[in-house]
C-alpha cells in the first residue's frame, strides 16, 4: 500500500479525573462525578463515579491495545498508567505522529457516562463542562483535533447547547442510541434536534448503549450477550430514521454510527430496500431507503475487515476508520499496519476515501490531499 494520509474518525480523550469537581458551578461541586480510589477487596482501584453513574473502572478508558493478561494487570492502575495525550493536546499531537495519523475525530471516555445521569438539571450542567473542555483542548490545532460535543435527549426540546457547541468550534455531537424510548427518533419532537444540527452543519454521532448501564436478562445473561446486542439498538434506531422520513424531511442531516463495527451494514442496506418494497403499507418516501442511507448515514470502524472487503455494494463514500485510541480496542501505535492488513484486495482510491477522505469531506477537516 502506498503511503497516504490517516484521519481516525473515533478518537477518545482521558478527562481528567477531577474535571467536574474543578470546574462545575459551584452549587453542584458536592455531587460532581469524580475518580475516586476504591479500598473495596477485589474491585478496581480506580472508578469512575458520581450521581446514577454505573462505577467506571478508569483503567479502561485508556489501555490502548491490550488485552489477555496484560489487560487484567493494567486494569489495577490509575492515571500513572495513562498516555498523557489523553489530556494534553501537545502531547497528543505527538502520538498522532507516532501512529501516522493527520488528524482525530475525538470523543469523550468518561463523559459519555454522564449520559446515563437521572438528575437532569446537574446531567446538563455537567455537559456544558464537558463541552467547554474539549473545545479548548481542540483549539490547541483545529486542524488535528476535531472535537465531538455531548448532548442529552432529556434536554429537549432545548437546543441551545448544540447551538453553544457550534459557536466553540466543536463539529458534531454524540447522543446515545436507546430502544426503550417511549418516543421513537422519527416522531416529530426529535426534530428541533435534528433541525439544529443540519442547521449549523453538525453531524450526530450515534453511540451504541453502555453496557455497563444494562440489565442481564435471561435471553443476554452475560455482557458478552449485551456487546453483541448493541449494535442492534444502533441499526434498530437509524432504521426507524429511514423509514420514518426524518432524512427526507432533513437532507442536510448527517448521522454517524460511531463505534459500532460496519461488516453488517452493506446487507443492512440492501434488506432496507427489499423489505420496504415487500411491505403493501409501508410509507412511501421519494428515494429509495438505500439512497438515504448513502446520503445521510455514515459509519466507523477500526480493525473490521469485512466492512472494506463489501466496499461495492457499500461504503465506499460512507465508511470511515477510526483507530479508537485510547481505548483497549485501539490499533495504536500499529494503525498503519493494521490498515493495510485489512484493507487487502481494496482498490487504492477506495482505501483512501474511508481512511481519510470521508471523514475529511464530513467535518470539513482543514488536511489538503496528498498529491
Amino acid at each position: 500500500m502506498t503511503a497516504q494520509q490517516v484521519i481516525s474518525a473515533d478518537s477518545h480523550l482521558t478527562e481528567p479525573g477531577d474535571l467536574w469537581v474543578e470546574r462545575l458551578e459551584r452549587k453542584y461541586r458536592e455531587n460532581a462525578p469524580r475518580v475516586i480510589k476504591s479500598e473495596k477487596a477485589g474491585g478496581a482501584p480506580y472508578q469512575f463515579v458520581g450521581p446514577g453513574i454505573h462505577p467506571l473502572t478508569v483503567a479502561g478508558v485508556f489501555a490502548a491495545g491490550r488485552s489477555g493478561q496484560e489487560l487484567r494487570e493494567h486494569m489495577k492502575h490509575g492515571y500513572e498508567a495513562a498516555r498523557p495525550s489523553g489530556w494534553d493536546p501537545v502531547e497528543r499531537l505527538k502520538d498522532q505522529d507516532l501512529d501516522g495519523v493527520v488528524a482525530e475525530v475525538l470523543y469523550s471516555s468518561l463523559g459519555i457516562v454522564l449520559l446515563n445521569m437521572e438528575d437532569v438539571e446537574l446531567q446538563q450542567a455537567c455537559l456544558r463542562v464537558y463541552n467547554d473542555w474539549i473545545a479548548e483542548f481542540c483549539a490547541h490545532d483545529p486542524k488535528r483535533l476535531v472535537g465531538i460535543g455531548l448532548y442529552t435527549l432529556r434536554a429537549l426540546p432545548d437546543v441551545s447547547e448544540i447551538e453553544r457547541c457550534a459557536k466553540l468550534g466543536l463539529k458534531g455531537i454524540l447522543i446515545l442510541a436507546s430502544d426503550t424510548l417511549a418516543t421513537p427518533y422519527s416522531d416529530a419532537r426529535f426534530d428541533p434536534l435534528w433541525q439544529v444540527c443540519a442547521e449549523a452543519g453538525l453531524a450526530i454521532s450515534l453511540h451504541k448503549p453502555l453496557v455497563s448501564g444494562m440489565p442481564l436478562t435471561p435471553a443476554m445473561p452475560t455482557m458478552a450477550d449485551l456487546q453483541i446486542h448493541v449494535i442492534h439498538v444502533v441499526e434498530q434506531c437509524l432504521t426507524r430514521m429511514v423509514y420514518g422520513g426524518v432524512f427526507e424531511r432533513f437532507p442536510a442531516l448527517n448521522v454517524v454510527s460511531a463505534e459500532n463495527d460496519v461488516g453488517w451494514i452493506a446487507n443492512w442496506v440492501h434488506r432496507l430496500d427489499h423489505v420496504h418494497a415487500k411491505i403493501a403499507n409501508a410509507k412511501q418516501l421519494p428515494l429509495k431507503p438505500s439512497e438515504y442511507v448513502r446520503r445521510n448515514v455514515w459509519a466507523t470502524f477500526q480493525d473490521d475487515p469485512l466492512g472494506p472487503a463489501t466496499w461495492q455494494f457499500f461504503g465506499e463514500r460512507n465508511y470511515m476508520w477510526a483507530s479508537d485510541f485510547p481505548h483497549a480496542d485501539s490499533t495504536f501505535p500499529h494503525s498503519l499496519k493494521v490498515i493495510e492488513e485489512n484493507f487487502s484486495g481494496v482498490p487504492q482510491n477506495v482505501t483512501q476515501n474511508m481512511v481519510c477522505d470521508n471523514a475529511r469531506r464530513l467535518y470539513t477537516i482543514d488536511i489538503r490531499p496528498n498529491g
